[in-house]
């Protein structure tokens, strides 16, 4: 039905070096649909391609061949332009490093979608920030700046400026990856209640069996190609 799913890959590929001798497809087709509030994790041995898969997805690069639609807008026709306004609004992206401004508060980082599409601060990015702090259970730190906080909490602000502009779709590369075990499972569930009240669908890269065992549903990509799919 139209509307319930929020990304689909209809034999997306990925070359590098095309037209040269040292041209090399690192993905091979790929076909994915993720439904509206769905919660996957995306898994695979190091160089599967899961890096590229998710750039390609997060329109931070282009596919060789293939189409990608997100929220049943055929992203290939698109220029520069329409894709950034399409990945800066349907889009949330939390990576293994939360690349806070170290110099900038907490709220100030979360702020920074907002203040990049609007040009200049007002007192709505500031409610919003302040809100989307408060869910993340952060309020009481929302001055303090990056240096001043945990790992944890770093991870949590990021997940809060991810939602800052309220994607439909969030891309999470290892987000748990440089967390200690107890904080990786804390930064886990908040993705899990974020998935869970707002309906944000979320596809996250993880090597982590146990926190993919507690998602909607595992794909495997192996040498480019999705091996297997499966309800966690």
């Amino acid at each position: 039905m139209a509307g319930d799913t929020v990304l689909r890959l209809d034999g997306v590929r990925k070359s590098y070096g095309v037209g040269t001798p040292v041209e090399t497809e690192v993905l091979h087709g790929v076909d994915l649909g993720l439904k509206r509030g769905e919660f996957c994790a995306l898994m695979g041995p190091s160089g599967s391609g899961k890096s590229t898969l998710l750039n390609v997805i997060g329109l931070l690069d282009r596919p060789t061949a293939g189409h990608i639609y997100i929220d049943d807008k055929d992203t290939s026709g698109l220029d520069e332009e329409e894709l950034t306004h399409l990945r800066g609004h349907a889009i949330g992206f939390v990576f293994q490093y939360h690349y806070l401004i170290s110099a900038f508060s907490a709220l100030e980082n979360v702020m920074m979608p907002m203040m990049l599409e609007r040009g200049r601060a007002d007192l709505a990015m500031t409610e919003r920030a302040s809100a989307l702090l408060d869910q993340v259970g952060l309020l009481p730190w929302q001055d303090n700046r990056a240096t001043n906080m945990s790992g944890g909490q770093q991870q949590r602000v990021a997940i809060a400026r991810a939602l800052a502009l309220n994607p439909s779709l969030v891309l999470a590369d290892e987000p748990t990856g440089n967390l200690d075990t107890k904080s990786a499972s804390g930064v886990f569930d908040l993705m899990r209640q974020v998935n869970a009240k707002q309906g944000t669908t979320i596809l996250m890269v993880t090597h982590n069996h146990d926190l993919a065992a507690r998602c909607d549903r595992i794909v495997e990509l192996v040498d480019g190609r999705i091996v297997a799919q499966a309800a966690a």
